[in-house]
């Protein structure tokens, strides 16, 4: 009972000679931490002070010491500040495996004074995921059948896995493959499809904004078909629709037809609406209706205003011709 209580006693004696601001520290991995700790520099001001890493402050491995400069230009370093009776212990590029039991220790004869801190070592959350194409979509390749890759990356996150799913509107997404990068063409785009990625890790996990594929000719390896990415410049191909020969009627408005164009519900309606009403809306020079309309009304009224206006001073000449008579 004796011994324990003198155990205590010293224990308590030394935490009053080495104190450390943290017995635990959670950082991420290549980030950094600092360690500050007060001493007793009356008693210790020259003694060596050190980093040690283990469970047993009877077994750890020492890392770094302050008479041993040299070492600090690895991971870890011992700063003192005399004049503040302080010392710093730093350690940066933190790995996972740097989660361990570690100890500040000054060397003094017979029993070391040491306090031990906890590390813990986490992963960087990710970022949102952003989408991009290797390729410049201003070239509009897919309008001539070409192959697209879209990557998928995160400005921020250690240890990230991405994975690439497609939408689907009345069942779960679809697990495409576990990828940063999206592979488009002609043999696996469908008719209207869109995507996401999917980047995670230990610590979060966040979806990218939606990437849209809409097809607007099927025929094989020459198909045409449009990406529409959130940030990227907007194109079409209706020219390139406008050219293609192909067995099925031609193309006589901005929107493709049917049967290789399918547009939801609204637009379909804002097609139909549009042919049904072209012949009242413009004429075949280009020229609003209303106004050729307007235009001939008013020229027949101004030839009809002209006859009657010389018919009638004809009529004013024979009558007083016939009065001077």
């Amino acid at each position: 009972m004796k011994m324990e209580v003198l155990l205590l006693i010293l224990l308590f004696r030394m935490s009053l000679q080495l104190q450390c601001d943290k017995t635990e520290i959670t950082a991420h991995v290549g980030g950094e931490f600092i360690l500050a700790c007060q001493y007793d520099s009356s008693r210790y001001l020259y003694s060596k002070k050190y980093w040690c890493r283990g469970d047993s402050r009877n077994t750890c491995q020492i890392l770094v010491h302050s008479e041993e400069i040299k070492r600090n230009t690895q991971r870890s370093h011992i700063i003192e500040r005399i004049g503040r009776r302080a010392l710093f212990v730093r350690v940066t590029n933190l790995r996972l495996d740097d989660a361990d039991v570690y100890w500040v220790g000054i060397d003094k004869i017979y029993a070391d004074i040491m306090t031990s801190v906890k590390v813990v070592i986490t992963e960087v959350p990710v970022s949102k995921p952003a989408l991009w194409p290797l390729s410049s979509l201003e070239d509009r390749p897919t309008c001539d059948g070409k192959p697209v890759t879209v990557r998928c990356g995160c400005a921020k996150g250690t240890g990230v896995q991405y994975a690439w799913y497609q939408a689907h509107t009345h069942r779960e997404p679809f697990l495409l493959h576990s990828s940063s990068d999206l592979y488009l063409h002609c043999r696996t785009v469908e008719k209207k499809s869109d995507y996401y990625c999917v980047a995670s890790n230990d610590m979060s996990s966040l979806e990218s904004d939606v990437l849209s594929v809409q097809v607007l000719l099927s025929a094989g390896d020459s198909c045409i078909y449009v990406v529409n990415i959130q940030g990227q410049p907007f194109y079409d191909c209706m020219d390139r629709m406008s050219t293609t020969t192909v067995t099925a009627p031609p193309v006589t408005s901005c929107q493709a037809p049917t049967e290789f164009h399918p547009e939801s519900h609204n637009q379909s309606l804002l097609t139909n609406d549009t042919q049904t009403h072209l012949i009242f809306s413009r004429s075949w020079t280009g020229v609003p209706f209303w106004y050729m309309l307007l235009r001939w009304g008013a020229l027949i009224f101004l030839t009809m205003f002209l006859c009657i206006v010389v018919k009638c001073t004809k009529q004013r000449h024979k009558n007083m011709s016939r009065r001077r008579r």
